[in-house]
């Protein structure tokens, strides 16, 4: 049972962590809409799509800045607390200083299983509406999306690779099939370009090749142009950076193992955006504790000397994130610890805090 004194901190910790989202995202949509006004006009874009992607901004906005607007309100408010001495009034009452924090342990369970519903399905699906219109009208003409040097094994037995892929044209150059049968290749299909043809779901092939091993010789066949169909589609071959921030947690698990078989080269960018659903949720936590260990002392700079040492400990905590994640991404470092490292360090620092704030 919710006591009185529970009640005021937790109506406090959630009020002023809803005030600050609606404070900054507004301003956030504002400054975006003031850098990309002039493409959504050049391209005529109707209000209703123009309002679904504000909004759909508006939930990926949200889900990735969370933390920082967490830690920041329960510093703000904290501090308030501290400045009219409710806090010495609590403390002095002879309650502990962990019976103290225990309202806003239950807050940061309120705001980490919203976040954990948030992250594993509400979002993906604004990441995606967010990320298909920033390509449709705000990149147009570009080949952000374009790979190169694709390499995929499409199931048991057949591989294939193509030094290019145009994604908006669904072609590809200098494109192979290997077929083996155990350890042995039983056949090899060659062309200088594959064109993925979306109305029957088939290829076109030109200067198609096909060397079929035989037991002493190999028989070779060839023509100019081939139509044929594979048991692969353009977009399993050629799926575009953002794709794993698109799908829900079952859809992504799913996706995760699929792109493993195949060999992809960016099962580490998935696996961060993965675990990164599991780590920024639990964060809250240990943002939560930092923030009172820091704002609930009364100092003599008043609020300000703790928001600015609040910025400068959420910039750090982002900075961690986005670095390691970074490391990750593009090395052979492991994604798990990228993006558990910040909650480990953070942690840390939330225990040596803790424990020179009850003094």
């Amino acid at each position: 049972m919710l006591s009185i004194f529970d009640r005021y901190i937790l109506k406090k910790y959630l009020g002023t962590f809803i005030l600050l989202l609606l404070l900054f995202i507004p301003i956030g949509i504002i400054v975006h809409l003031a850098e990309k006004i002039d493409k959504i006009l050049a391209n005529e874009v109707p209000f209703p799509i123009v309002a679904k992607y504000f909004l759909d901004f508006t939930i990926y906005f949200a889900d990735l800045l969370f933390p920082l607007f967490l830690f920041l309100s329960v510093i703000w408010f904290t501090s308030k607390l501290a400045n009219d001495t409710e806090v010495v009034a609590f403390l002095s009452s002879g309650v502990s200083y962990y019976r103290f924090l225990r309202p806003y342990m239950i807050g940061a369970t309120i705001v980490c299983l919203v976040a954990l519903a948030s992250g594993m399905y509400f979002a993906p699906t604004a990441s995606k509406g967010f990320n298909e219109f920033k390509y449709e009208y705000l990149k147009k003409g570009k080949q952000d999306r374009d790979q190169t040097n694709v390499f995929r094994q499409i199931n048991e037995n057949d591989y294939i690779y193509a030094s290019y892929f145009n994604v908006k044209e669904k072609s590809g150059n200098n494109f192979t099939l290997e077929h083996f049968e155990g350890n042995k290749m039983t056949y090899k299909i060659a062309a200088s370009r594959i064109v993925y043809n979306s109305a029957d779901s088939t290829y076109t092939l030109f200067r198609y090749t096909k060397r079929k091993v035989g037991e002493h010789d190999d028989i070779i066949e060839s023509k100019e142009r081939l139509d044929t169909v594979f048991d692969f589609e353009m977009e399993d071959l050629t799926p575009v950076d953002y794709i794993a921030e698109t799908l829900n947690i079952v859809e992504l698990n799913k996706f995760i193992a699929r792109e493993k078989a195949r060999g992809s080269s960016y099962i580490n960018r998935y696996e961060v955006v993965r675990y990164k659903r599991w780590s920024l949720p639990v964060s809250a936590y240990i943002l939560t504790v930092i923030a009172v260990a820091v704002s609930s002392v009364k100092r003599r700079g008043g609020m300000g000397v703790n928001l600015a040492i609040g910025i400068a400990i959420g910039m750090v905590f982002i900075f961690f994130d986005k670095i390691f994640g970074t490391m990750a991404e593009q090395s052979d470092f492991s994604p798990f610890i990228a993006t558990w490292f910040p909650n480990f360090v953070f942690a840390i620092l939330a225990v040596y805090l803790l424990r020179n704030a009850k003094r």
